[in-house]
């Protein structure tokens, strides 16, 4: 069975019989891994009560076009970008017509209109309604603009009715909705990918690191699993879940993290260093605690092996993604860094800011080549993984076989 681990669907209800079907539904989302949250149009509460999609998917039901709870009030803003898939089920007659007109009246119309995300329906009317002239191009018009259509199937309605019209299994679609984000377009290839810090020892109880979480190269590892490689994770100490399917290899020093990395990359196709190393080592480490005797203390730190720059000049065919974790001159040092290394790609970003980066749950980051300055904007680390491993294909593939995948939403060129 397929994951929908770490993935966040956002589930749309409206009003017809079908709409019971949306508790099965939530319940194999939920199920796969995934994280569900549920929108109700007024009338399909009609028809199921808020309070079972809510004790399913473990999260407040959302109905209101102004919520006073969220930022600004702007409930159906937060919404339209924290979905990865926007999954309306079912889509009604009513529905998909609202859609083609674009109807901003509801939160569900809203968050149409809104959301970057891939927009998923499940059609569930009577047969007639379903091949009427309107509906169907209504239907060809949702298709144009790349909504994507799961079922109807035929049998017996509820109105008594036998035809092609009822939505398709709830088991079924969320199958398909797991599909969606196995895109295949690194099939069978070997990714080495670093993680988290490393910890250089001071005395047996004392160190000194950095404050990666290691989320983005976690989240790294998942997407390039969705995209069908074989991913080997070389990880310092995070307090994170291993993705499913993956090997890990967990280290604590940058010693550690050199000699796993360079074992891993004779068989890799594809080296992506996302670990924040630690520059210096103490020279000497102290065997015994060091007591807090004197009014001062001073340290002597001996640089440590540049575990990217050894790789690129051992494995001159291996291709290999750097990342710039940058102060200032974000994309300047990180393209002085993708020269001076060597490197085929490099992912910079400004962890002088708050809101993203280190700690944070959230990133902005360029993608820079020697061709192109891509920035992709701020979202979700989950959510930018899969742009990158997209970035990382779309380049490996062509400097490969001249072959080119689907492009990355939202980014913006700045190209030089």
């Amino acid at each position: 069975m397929s994951s929908l681990c770490n993935k966040r669907i956002l589930v749309g209800v409206t009003g017809g019989i079908a709409a019971y079907k949306s508790a099965e539904l939530v319940r194999c989302l939920a199920n796969l891994g995934a994280d569900v949250r549920v929108i109700m149009t007024s009338s399909a509460m009609e028809f199921i009560r808020p309070l079972t999609l809510q004790a399913l998917s473990g999260h407040p039901v959302h109905s209101a076009l102004v919520d006073s709870d969220a930022e600004a009030g702007m409930g159906h803003i937060e919404l339209a970008r924290w979905a990865d898939v926007f999954l309306i089920a079912p889509a009604t007659a009513h529905c998909i017509a609202d859609l083609v007109h674009g109807k901003a009246a509801s939160l569900l119309g809203a968050v149409y209109l809104a959301t970057p995300a891939q927009v998923v329906i499940a059609p569930a009317m009577n047969q007639g309604m379903w091949h009427h002239p309107a509906n169907v191009a209504n239907m060809a018009v949702l298709k144009q603009r790349d909504v994507k259509v799961i079922g109807p199937t035929s049998g017996l309605q509820a109105c008594g009715d036998v035809g092609l019209g009822r939505m398709e299994a709830p088991l079924e679609i969320a199958e398909r909705i797991a599909e969606h984000f196995s895109t295949g377009i690194l099939q069978g290839k070997q990714l080495i990918i670093t993680a988290g810090p490393t910890r250089e020892a001071i005395d047996p109880v004392r160190y000194i690191s950095n404050r990666s979480s290691g989320k983005m190269g976690y989240a790294l590892a998942s997407a390039a699993l969705d995209a069908g490689a074989h991913v080997t994770l070389v990880s310092g100490p995070v307090s994170l879940s291993t993705p499913e399917h993956c090997v890990v290899k967990q280290v604590e020093s940058a010693a550690d993290m050199h000699r796993a990395v360079l074992h891993a990359c004779e068989t890799a196709d594809i080296f992506i260093a996302a670990a924040a190393v630690a520059d210096y080592r103490c020279a000497d480490i102290n065997q015994q605690k060091i007591k807090k005797n004197a009014a001062s203390m001073s340290l002597e730190f001996t640089k440590n092996i540049d575990i990217v720059n050894t790789v690129s000049s051992l494995h001159e065919n291996l291709y290999i993604v750097g990342f710039a974790a940058e102060t200032e001159n974000v994309t300047a040092n990180a393209k002085r860094k993708l020269k001076d290394k060597k490197l085929n790609a490099i992912v910079a970003n400004d962890v002088s800011r708050h809101d993203i980066g280190f700690d944070a749950d959230e990133n902005e980051v360029h993608w820079i080549t020697t061709q192109d300055d891509v920035c992709l904007p701020k979202k979700s680390k989950i959510q930018l993984a899969r742009d990158l491993i997209i970035c990382i294909a779309n380049d490996f593939n062509k400097s490969k076989t001249g072959a080119v995948c689907d492009g990355v939403h939202n980014a913006t060129s700045t190209d030089q």
